[in-house]
């Protein structure tokens, strides 16, 4: 059995089920999904603070999930499109770890170069500076953001569809060989508007599941010396998952 955790960093339990509901149905036999949500921090991450916040969030769920379980996950998927948390939870895990947005950049950069859409006006320079950090910047050729955010669109389905049909047209710039759909909330959204968009629609939830189950992921990067920062004020479970990284790392269990 493979066992994956999905870290919600949006506040929204509505938001953790549409992303269950839609990866349930994708898991392999013999792999189970763990399910958290993080309990501080915004609804629905949509700006500059709401994402600091939430890098917070997905730290502090990641050591609480570690000293519940038994053992560690096999993978680690963050269900948000801007991937708070990703770089402090690869520092810290001995598993792979990667994000809605990575993970979409990864499958979409096989094609070539692509854009990207999603909810909500201040995403666009908080992607490309994602991208320029985990070495996308020279693939991602547009992102196309419409104002309604995630979580609206979330909420009503109609509106959602006529606001990404346009931005999905306006993204298919020359030279772009696919367009994500990025966004917890959108969440199958790409597969209903695909007859309507000429250019190659990737679903960011679900491309966070093939990369993980596929290995294409980025390899653990666990610091042998643990972390190198001196700690004020930690929860208990932060004040653990410090003492566990600076143990010797263990090889993670075969898929």
């Amino acid at each position: 059995m493979r066992h994956l955790l999905l870290i919600n960093p949006n506040t929204s339990t509505a938001t953790t089920q549409r992303l269950a509901q839609t990866l349930q149905p994708l898991l392999p036999a013999q792999a189970h999904l763990a399910l958290r949500t993080a309990t501080t921090g915004a609804r629905y991450i949509a700006c500059e603070a709401s994402h600091a916040l939430a890098s917070a969030a997905v730290l502090q769920t990641w050591a609480e999930y570690l000293a519940d379980s038994a053992e560690p996950p096999q993978g680690v998927l963050i269900g948000c499109f801007g991937d708070p948390g990703l770089f402090a939870l690869r520092e810290s895990s001995a598993s792979p770890v990667t994000g809605l947005a990575e993970a979409s950049f990864i499958e979409a950069a096989r094609l070539g170069p692509f854009a990207v859409v999603t909810g909500g006006e201040r995403w666009k320079p908080m992607l490309h500076r994602l991208a320029l950090a985990l070495g996308f910047s020279d693939v991602l050729r547009h992102v196309e953001t419409v104002v309604p955010t995630g979580a609206q669109m979330q909420a009503d389905p109609t509106l959602a569809l006529h606001h990404l049909r346009q931005a999905c047209q306006a993204a298919a710039q020359p030279g772009v060989r696919s367009i994500i759909v990025g966004g917890a909330g959108l969440a199958g959204y790409a597969q209903a508007l695909q007859a309507q968009v000429d250019l190659p629609l990737i679903d960011s939830v679900q491309a966070g599941l093939r990369v993980l189950m596929e290995g294409s992921a980025p390899a653990p990067q666990r610091q042998t010396d643990g972390f190198v920062a001196e700690w004020a004020t930690v929860t208990p479970q932060i004040a653990r998952l410090a003492a566990a990284a600076a143990a010797p790392a263990a090889a993670p269990e075969a898929a």
